[in-house]
């Protein structure tokens, strides 16, 4: 058994510039963000991004380290498009390769099973594949010949996830009400970075539902505890979604938001930042 614990800078000195990043959570729900604050304090950029988007993909685009980005949308649930990934693409600063959820989903299991591909019916009759023209399609080669879309795999050099609790050998556990897509971001993921709210012996797992423990340790490569790490997006039943900081993030302007809040040295500074801002508030 290996300990895989480390800090959320351990987790992005294995990330390079040009990598394929994947990100979990969905929207403003569950997203890895002390690794992604993390991550814009370091010099990776040119980063292929694939993503259920929420502020992860806000935060990256505004401060310009996306090239690409695959995404069924990008959201902060509450505030139904993310104001910092649309000013960046209404700036041309990425591509986006834009495609329906369940051909999202399809991809990650198309990678995680080490696929070139599957097969669907989302996408046909729609201008997904008119924005897409690199999509294919394929025809049943049974009695039926039916005309599908070929979804390409959604292959990642490294996935980045945030669960309720872990422990250190890296099986990890959700307990609100949604696993979206985490396990297969680390299965599609040739390393995956698990952060949680808080680490446990894993013989706590025992008396836990199955369904709850989504994450199993040998596709996980590192453990990170940031309690409130996902932090302004929810982690039910640890946290809601903190309306006010997201509100005050979608609207304050990217160099002013990010001077105040992003330019610390650590995670524990950016916690110190919103909790300064929150009893100003008061």
């Amino acid at each position: 058994m290996t300990d895989k614990t480390m800090t959320p800078e351990d987790v992005v000195a294995r990330l390079r510039s040009g990598m394929t990043l994947g990100i979990g959570g969905w929207g403003s729900r569950r997203k890895p963000m002390a690794l992604v604050r993390a991550l814009l304090r370091s010099d990776v950029t040119d980063l292929t991004v694939v993503s259920c988007g929420g502020p992860d993909v806000g935060l990256l685009a505004a401060a310009g380290r996306i090239r690409k980005l695959v995404a069924p949308f990008a959201t902060l649930d509450s505030i139904p498009l993310e104001p910092h990934f649309r000013a960046a693409r209404q700036a041309g600063s990425f591509t986006l390769m834009e495609i329906d959820e369940a051909m999202f989903m399809w991809g990650l299991h198309a990678a995680a099973n080490r696929l070139p591909f599957l097969p669907v019916r989302a996408g046909l009759g729609s201008d997904v594949m008119r924005v897409n023209p690199a999509l294919r399609t394929v025809t049943s080669p049974y009695a039926d010949g039916e005309t599908l879309v070929a979804v390409p795999a959604l292959r990642m050099d490294a996935a980045l996830i945030h669960l309720n609790r872990a422990d250190r050998l890296g099986n990890g556990q959700y307990l609100g009400p949604d696993p979206y897509f985490d396990d297969l971001f680390c299965e599609a993921a040739e390393s995956a970075y698990l952060s949680c709210e808080r680490l446990v012996d894993t013989a706590g797992f025992a008396a836990a539902p199955p369904q709850t423990l989504l994450v199993k340790r040998h596709v996980v490569t590192g453990v990170v505890e940031t309690p409130n790490g996902a932090h302004f997006t929810s982690c039910v039943p640890d946290h809601g979604r903190d309306e006010p900081f997201q509100k005050l993030y979608a609207t304050t302007p990217w160099p002013q938001f990010a001077e105040r809040f992003l330019s610390g040295a650590d995670e524990k500074s950016y916690q110190s930042a919103v909790q300064a801002w929150r009893e100003e508030t008061r």
